[in-house]
């Protein structure tokens, strides 16, 4: 018996929800919080352009209508990344 080809990439990225003091994300299995203090791209864009966000090599999110790019390590870990947006 043979293995199968490997199928398509099943890894997902899904804003779920948005509120006047951030948005959650959900990627890779865990859920992400994103407050607009902390990322203020996101606080006057469009629902439709938050919404379109895709996962690239499982780590790293891309907002094409916004060009914001993002690792989810900087999500789980900002202790380590302490620059931020002025």
């Amino acid at each position: 018996m043979r293995s199968q080809k490997a199928g398509k990439n099943i890894s997902t990225v899904e804003v779920e929800s948005i509120s006047p003091h951030g948005l959650w994300l959900y990627a890779s299995g865990s859920e992400y919080f994103l407050p607009f203090e902390d990322y203020p791209w996101f606080k006057n864009a469009k629902v439709a352009d938050i919404q379109n966000v895709e996962l690239l090599h499982d780590y790293h999110l891309y907002w094409p209508n916004l060009d914001v790019d993002l690792e989810l390590e900087s999500l789980e870990r900002p202790d380590q990344y302490p620059l931020a947006y002025k």
